[in-house]
Order: C-alpha cells, then sequence, then structure tokens
C-alpha cells in the first residue's frame, strides 16, 4: 500500500472498529464524524495528504526497501546524517502545520519502531523469536503507513507501592495467563493520546522494579485497536465546531484516553519483552528509541516556540505593546528558546554517529539536554501571551456578537492599532486558547510531563552526563603554579 493521503487514512479511520466510550456514550458509526474526533481526524487528513501531493511527496516519502512504494520518511533508518537532515525537514513540516500543538504526530512513534527495529538484536532470547517479531511488526507497520498510539504508565492509585503492591494486582495490566494462542492481559495503562490510531504499542514504564512480584507488568506488545476486550476511555473534550471561537482546540485536540485490557489476547507474533523487568527498564535506551523519539519531539518544540513567538509578537504589535522594552525582553525570551531548540537540533545532527545497531544517530548530549530544557521554559510561555494580551484576553466575545446589532459598538470598541475588532478578536481569540483555555491548560501540563517528571529527568541527567571533564578543568587551575 504504500504511504496513505488525506483520503485513504479517513476512509479506514471509519472502517476500523474500536470499542472507543466518551461520557456514557459508547461511540458507534464513523469515527470521523464525531464531534469528539472530526476537528483532528481532518487535521491528520491533511498530515497525511502531504505525502499524496506532487508538491511535497518527495520531501515526505523514499521509496521502501522491500516493497518499492513510497512510504513515509519518518521510517527512514538513517545511514548517514544527510539521512537524518531530511528526517528533520520532514517532522517539521508536519509540526509547522499545527504550530507544534500536536503531540502525537504519526512521526513520534515511527521513529520509535524504526530504531527498535535496527535493534532487533536486544529482543532476541533464546529459544524464542523476539528480534523478528520487531522487525516485522516495524515493516508491517511501515507499508501499511498505520497511525499508532501508545500506553507506558499505569493509573495513578497508589503511587507509593509498585503495581504488584496495588490492593488489586489487576489495576496495571499486567500478564494473567500465557497459552497456545498468545498472553491475556488484564487492567490497564494511561495515558494513550489519539484513540483514534490504527494500533496501539504497550511498551513498559521506565521504573518497572526487578523482582518477581513485578515481573508480570514487565511486558512489550502491539495491538490493532479494533482487538477484543481493547477499551478507550476518554477525558472531557476541548474540541469545538467554531474554528473563530477556539481555533486550536477545533483543530488540534488530540484526545487523551485510559486503555483497558479486559482479558486481551496478544498474539505471540506481537509480543516483545515479556516477564522481564531488566530489558524492561532497558528498551528505550539500548535501542536508541529514546533517541529518535526525543529528536522528533525537539524538532515539534523548536516548531511550537517560532509559532508562539510569531502569536506573542503580533498581539504586542496588534495593540501597539511592542515599543516597551519590558515587552520586548518577553518575547525575546520565547525567540532565544527558538533559537535554542534549533540550535540542539543542529548539534546533534552534525556530531551524529552510528550506534551499535547500525543507525546513524543524533548526538544524545544536545538532544537529552533539549528533553530536559523544554518543560521548565514551555509553561513559561503561556504566562507571557497571558501578560501580554492582559484584559484584551478577557474581551473577546462569541462569533454571533459579529452578526448582531452590536456589531457597530463591536467595530467601534473592539479595534486595534492594526486590525479592525472582527481580526483582532480572531487574533486574541488565538491566544486565550493556546495560553488560557482548557486546550491550552492541557498543552501546559502535556510539555510539563512530556517525557515524565521533570525532577526525575533532572535527577537521571545528573547521574548520566559527563563532569569529568569541567573537574577535571578545575583540578588543573587549582594546581597551576
Amino acid at each position: 500500500m504504500g504511504a496513505r493521503g488525506g483520503r485513504e487514512f479517513l476512509a479506514r479511520l471509519d472502517s476500523t472498529k474500536r470499542e472507543v466510550w466518551y461520557g456514557g456514550e459508547k461511540i458507534e458509526g464513523n469515527v470521523s464524524s464525531h464531534p469528539v474526533f472530526r476537528g483532528i481526524a481532518r487535521s491528520l487528513a491533511a498530515l497525511y495528504e502531504m505525502q499524496a501531493s506532487p508538491d511535497s511527496r518527495d520531501s515526505m516519502t523514499y521509496t521502501s526497501p522491500s516493497s518499492g512504494d513510497r512510504v513515509g520518511l519518518s521510517f527512514l533508518q538513517p545511514k548517514t546524517k544527510e539521512d537524518l537532515v531530511r528526517r528533520t525537514r520532514m517532522m517539521k513540516a508536519w509540526a509547522d502545520y499545527s504550530g507544534g500543538m500536536l503531540g502525537r504526530t504519526p512521526d513520534y512513534l515511527n521513529s520509535s519502531i524504526m530504531a527498535m527495529a535496527a535493534a532487533e538484536g536486544f529482543f532476541g532470547k533464546e529459544g524464542t523469536d523476539f528480534a523478528s517479531r520487531v522487525r516485522d511488526y516495524y515493516e508491517y507497520v511501515r507499508e501499511n503507513d498505520l497511525l499508532l498510539t501508545h500506553t507506558l504508565i499505569n493509573p495513578q492509585v497508589n503511587r507509593a507501592v509498585g503495581p504488584s503492591k496495588q490492593a488489586d494486582p489487576f489495576v496495571a495490566a499486567r500478564v494473567v495467563e500465557k497459552t497456545s494462542e498468545g498472553v491475556i492481559v488484564r487492567g490497564a495503562r494511561m495515558l494513550a493520546t489519539l484513540p483514534m490510531a490504527d494500533e496501539i504499542m504497550v511498551f513498559p514504564s521506565t521504573v518497572v522494579r526487578s523482582g518477581q512480584d513485578d515481573a508480570p507488568y514487565s511486558i512489550a506488545f502491539a495491538l490493532p485497536v479494533s482487538a477484543k476486550g481493547l477499551k478507550f476511555i476518554c477525558r472531557e473534550t476541548f474540541s469545538s465546531d467554531s474554528k473563530y471561537d477556539h481555533p486550536l482546540a477545533s483543530r488540534f485536540d488530540e484526545q487523551d484516553a485510559v486503555v483497558v485490557f479486559d482479558d486481551v489476547v496478544v498474539p505471540w507474533e506481537r509480543v516483545f519483552i515479556l516477564e522481564d523487568p531488566e530489558k524492561a527498564n532497558k528498551v528505550s535506551e539500548e535501542t536508541s528509541a529514546i533517541v529518535f523519539m526525543a529528536h522528533q519531539a525537539a524538532v515539534r518544540e523548536a516548531a511550537k516556540a517560532e509559532f508562539l513567538a510569531g502569536l506573542a509578537t503580533l498581539v504586542a504589535e496588534t495593540i501597539g505593546a511592542d515599543q516597551f522594552p519590558h515587552v520586548q525582553e518577553k518575547i525575546a525570551e520565547i525567540l532565544l528558546t527558538a533559537e535554542s531548540m534549533k540550535a540542539f537540533i543542529r548539534a546533534s545532527e552534525a556530531n551524529a554517529s552510528p550506534n551499535r545497531w547500525g543507525l546513524m544517530t543524533p548526538d544524545y548530549v544536545p538532544i537529552n539536554s533539549a528533553r530536559n530544557l523544554w518543560p521548565r521554559v514551555a509553561p513559561r510561555f503561556a504566562e507571557i501571551v497571558k501578560q501580554l494580551g492582559a484584559s484584551g484576553l478577557m474581551a473577546i466575545p462569541p462569533k454571533e456578537i459579529l452578526a448582531s446589532a452590536e456589531r457597530p459598538d463591536v467595530d467601534r470598541f473592539y479595534q486595534s492599532k492594526l486590525l479592525g475588532a472582527e481580526e483582532r478578536i480572531g487574533l486574541f481569540k488565538l491566544a486565550w486558547d493556546a495560553a488560557g483555555s482548557s486546550f491550552g491548560g492541557r498543552q501546559d501540563l502535556y510539555e510539563r510531563f512530556f517525557f515524565g517528571d521533570p525532577v526525575r529527568m533532572a535527577s537521571a541527567y545528573y547521574a548520566w552526563y559527563d563532569k569529568e571533564p569541567y573537574r577535571e578543568r578545575v583540578r588543573k587551575l587549582l594546581a597551576r603554579e
């Protein structure tokens, strides 16, 4: 089949059966036309359509080594630095489409499974065929251009103890039984962003405790979302039909869900790690999957910083506040971050080298630095937008006022230095959606914890980073005559 276009994406979305619950409703019928999903469905279709467009086909796809079809470039296993640059350009095009607001575009998990397939030897285990399963799954996803979601963490029931010590040992998804058909899984995982995907990858949390009690929770597998017993419970939607009133939420609300495994049978060919805490804890790092996922995330974050820099600048200029030094300083903060993120990406590509599995891999030092810096600075951008918009972000009436008898007053009192009332209100609605609405609040939380708890990430970064050259430099200065 190869790379899909937008129509093919929507057709498969509507033809795939899945059990998705929103409130008290089990969603039936075409997912693409349901109010919760139609906005994001159209946005994803637009991304896929870039692959089919004659103008961007060459920059979005490459020739499959197995079928000869054109397949998505995010599946490319890079062998050269130029390959990495090609991947970056493709990912940036997708990220720019949403202003970096979509955290789970297909290239994120495509990057993960691509790296894992190259590292198939990591999964190999005597007497089993784990390695070939990962490689075969990657090729299956690539050749059919499947959209993946994934889930990593256990439900927040009692975080003081591990999954095996919960009052209910089947709260967290775990192995119940192994049969000739496959592995039976029961329990739940969070957080499955984009439940409209074709398949779900269930990979271990990076903090599975070693020991026999937690072994049943140390699993990695993949399933079609149509698997029997698989259910998605969605959060409240932030979407809207009005692109004027909710310009971001109406297009880019990805939706997040808790995924429930009601004695789901996972076929053996889809099991990649089984009851192996040591492998579960090492899989992301040993396969370089974390590097390629963080590379994709850094590209998206750079796009988001650029978008927010543009938004903050327009807000300030529109109301004539851009002349003030303290306003310029705030916008400069965002610009500095945008340039820093791009510099991290360029450095990671310039210093790339082959990993042990033969993939040209971005230098992890700048990429890991980027993924630790971003959750510390991203929340500040929303604060800046709110400071610049100030009370103007509260003075944004619904679209209907524009067609009412009050339009003359609206045109008089809502105009700005550079824009008429309708355009000014639209701009400020965009600013509010990015920084203060329910959608904006979800964006803030999402960026803070995109790769996990920032404090634990910083501790891991401290332990991982090679600080000895800097210590030695200090020792040499102290010892200098």
